[in-house]
């Protein structure tokens, strides 16, 4: 059975602190310091209270801690009956001596208890000096990503009129949240996947702190929507194309040295315009990516060699990303990659919101000339879809920077019917040997 008692421990002073310990078994034995003090030698070890003084009130110090240990029993007998699995340990004893004699903050900590965007909030905060599993410090991107889908969950309680519990992240939420962002935001399902990804990711630490986390929270139904990208590649022969062509204009052409560069090392737009004669060594490219902090070796593309020789050993001359992507669709464009196909480009549409009319950037699936699908994700996804069978997996990856084999054949964008000519071309291949 569990026991309550206190414990006095001497300082430099005459005065001595006083801390409560919880104790469930031998194992499970927790103290916290309350936060009250007594005059050495006036504590009754016995009646487990502060001798009559005349240097403090005895008896309201007396009557505190009597009132704390029937509060954290309470609290104790209280997780008995919830929901949620909830760890004993010395941060839930900390907690609990806290709100008990910090009535002032017992709200802000209650409602970090109970509601989700009041405990996300402080997840995110929390997030900037937290680390992930390989022990860097969480990314600034991901920690944005974590505001936006706070944001979304605030928007979603305004139109509704309520407040999330935490307790309430449930199936009929996932229902109506997913249905609220579909239709008033207009955004695919793989964005809605990611918000429901953090969602998760928030519940979680929420149940790591002992707090109340519905159950269907881990059932099959609260999944994270998905969709197919429909996202273009360069081949091989379009690559050489734009390589080749005589671009009279200087801005366009020194796009194009960058573009080749992005197409032949698989690297990001952040990474790749920040190349400079630095990351050169004995025909190698060294990068850490800033994504990933991921240190990638890359050989030097004939294409690239010949784009350094023609700037005596140099780089091309800075771009912005926003140029970038402006004027590769120009040089796609002028080499003749102007074939109709199936992918998805950025429209501007009109949505309402609150009676009032908004526009908004949103991708819609469509047939659209090549050259308007061209942006600068084609790079990277038209080295590894180029390099795939051609080289192993695994090869590919330490180049581009992969992590997993999934994220890496998320980017292979080769057709059915493009591997149905590969398997026709080798029984052509294969009849002119017989």
């Amino acid at each position: 059975m569990a026991s309550i008692n206190y414990r006095i421990r001497r300082g430099k002073s005459d005065w001595c602190s006083i801390y409560i310990r919880f104790k469930l078994d031998s194992q499970n034995d927790f103290e916290a310091k309350t936060g009250l003090e007594c005059p050495k030698d006036r504590w009754s070890i016995s009646k487990q209270e502060v001798l009559p003084t005349t240097e403090l009130n005895h008896k309201e110090v007396n009557k505190k801690l009597a009132e704390l240990q029937s509060y954290i029993r309470n609290e104790y007998e209280s997780t008995k009956i919830s929901e949620a699995t909830i760890k004993i340990n010395n941060q839930w004893l900390k907690l609990k001596v806290g709100l008990f004699f910090n009535s002032q903050d017992i709200a802000i900590e209650e409602k970090q208890k109970l509601f989700f965007t009041n405990f996300a909030d402080t997840f995110i905060i929390e997030s900037v000096t937290r680390r992930g599993k390989d022990g860097n410090l969480i990314k600034p991107r991901t920690i944005q990503d974590y505001k936006t889908t706070l944001s979304k969950i605030i928007e979603f309680e305004n139109f509704y009129n309520i407040k999330l519990k935490i307790s309430e992240i449930d199936l009929e939420f996932h229902r109506k949240f997913t249905a609220y962002i579909e239709q008033k935001n207009v955004v695919k399902s793989n964005t809605i996947g990611g918000y429901i990804s953090i969602i998760k990711l928030i519940c979680n630490d929420a149940k790591r702190q002992g707090l109340d986390v519905s159950n269907e929270l881990y059932t099959r139904e609260f999944y994270k929507p998905k969709n197919k990208t429909n996202d273009i590649y360069l081949k091989e022969h379009e690559i050489n194309t734009i390589f080749e062509f005589n671009f009279k204009t200087d801005f366009l052409d020194n796009a194009r040295d960058w573009f080749i560069i992005g197409l032949r090392t698989g690297l990001r737009i952040s990474d790749f315009l920040k190349l400079t004669k630095e990351n050169l060594e004995d025909g190698f490219i060294f990068k850490t990516t800033l994504k990933t902090d991921f240190p990638v070796i890359i050989p030097i593309h004939e294409q690239v060699e010949k784009i350094l020789n023609k700037r005596n050993g140099e780089f091309p001359r800075m771009i912005s990303d926003q140029n970038f992507n402006k004027y590769i669709k120009i040089i796609a464009e002028k080499v003749g990659l102007t074939e109709v196909v199936e992918g998805a480009r950025k429209k501007k549409i009109e949505i309402e919101e609150n009676g009032k009319k908004k526009k908004l950037y949103r991708k819609i699936d469509g047939k659209y000339p090549k050259f308007e699908l061209v942006s600068s994700h084609i790079c990277r996804r038209s080295f590894a879809t180029n390099l795939y069978g051609k080289l192993d997996t695994m090869t590919i990856m330490k180049i581009t920077g992969h992590a997993t084999e999934k994220q890496f054949l998320s980017y292979i964008k080769i057709t059915p019917k493009e591997y149905a000519e590969k398997l026709k071309a080798l029984w052509e291949k294969q009849k002119i040997l017989i």
